[in-house]
């Protein structure tokens, strides 16, 4: 009776960034997965983009963090809040009936870190909560026509995790998750600086480097950007010219772990789709593919050829809304309470 007035909300849960999709309407909100908490009486101050101008800007008595860590919960009330505060912008803060709810979750989690998903989302205010695999998401997102006998191959990395999937005949044949992605690469940025030129940078700082000189390849001409930070040893503010050569340098290590996971994929996958993958190639999603050279990185490591998905940032939010819609033919693949 009621069914018509319970909202379908789809959330791509990341670790970088959190996508809400309320089916009928489209994407409602956009923003990081960044919580401000008062360390005084734990009470959420900020989330999203206004918590993630806090960080490493706060005073001793309030803590910006994200709550998850490599796609999974690392601090379940923190989440549970920003969850709360997800559904309240999606459906109006006061909502009478309670929606119903997808998350994306990475192929690799296990049964404990998929029940606190799944258990924060209810006590958040959802009716159901329905988990479904990111790649399987992003496949979908991305326009694949997933339930032919053919073989797909998703590479969705984003900002957390990076997730292989083989998808055949409307399931994940072979999958791995590589628990390195677009934070890793900031994370190696920090410490190429710190090691190499005794500059302590913030990780904003280093996501801002990733995205205007940061590549997966050498590139023509070599970039250089002035970078602003602290010295290691005086403890004074400095600044540094930096090459686009430099830090793709210090990309190398994570990128390799991301080609090792996918080939990883590839050596379990049957011939038959094996073939499948050589002929159409693999699709990249995620906000890491939008890295440059990313793709042909890929491509030069597996002998595999590579596309980037239409919006690629938004794969996998749209492909849960669109599994919440189609709940009989994708129930299969769902886990949920």
């Amino acid at each position: 009776m009621f069914a018509k007035f319970t909202k379908k909300i789809a959330i791509d849960l990341g670790t970088a960034n959190s996508i809400v999709f309320l089916v009928g309407k489209g994407i409602v909100l956009n923003e990081p997965t960044v919580v401000a908490v008062s360390t005084d009486d734990n009470k959420v101050l900020a989330v999203g983009l206004e918590a993630k101008e806090m960080l490493g800007r706060t005073p001793e008595n309030i803590t910006a963090s994200h709550p998850l860590k490599s796609g999974v919960i690392a601090d379940y009330l923190v989440t549970e809040a920003m969850l709360r505060y997800f559904l309240g912008k999606a459906t109006g803060v006061n909502f009478f009936f309670k929606p119903e709810v997808i998350l994306s979750v990475p192929v690799g989690v296990t049964s404990v870190e998929a029940r606190a998903v799944v258990d924060a989302t209810l006590s958040a205010g959802a009716k159901t909560a329905y988990l479904i695999p990111e790649p399987l998401a992003a496949a979908i997102g991305a326009k694949v026509p997933i339930s032919s006998p053919s073989g797909n191959m998703i590479v969705n990395s984003g900002g957390g995790t990076t997730e292989v999937a083989m998808i055949s005949l409307g399931g994940i044949v072979v999958s791995h998750s590589v628990r390195v992605a677009g934070n890793s690469l900031d994370e190696a940025i920090v410490s190429y600086l710190r090691h190499k030129y005794g500059l302590l940078i913030g990780e904003r700082t280093a996501e801002e480097i990733k995205i205007k000189i940061g590549s997966a390849l050498k590139l023509e001409p070599s970039q250089n950007l002035e970078v602003k930070g602290r010295d290691t040893i005086s403890g004074l503010p400095r600044t540094h010219s930096v090459s686009s050569d430099e830090i793709t340098e210090a990309l190398d290590e994570p990128l390799r772990e991301i080609c090792q996971g996918i080939k990883q994929v590839l050596e379990k996958t049957p011939p038959e789709l094996a073939s499948d993958v050589i002929d159409k190639g693999m699709i990249l999603s995620g906000g890491t593919s939008l890295l440059r050279g990313f793709g042909l990185l890929l491509s030069q490591a597996t002998g595999v050829p590579s596309h980037v998905a239409d919006d690629p940032l938004l794969c996998v939010v749209k492909g849960a809304a669109v599994a919440l819609e189609n709940l009989d033919y994708f129930r299969k693949s769902l886990s949920s309470r």
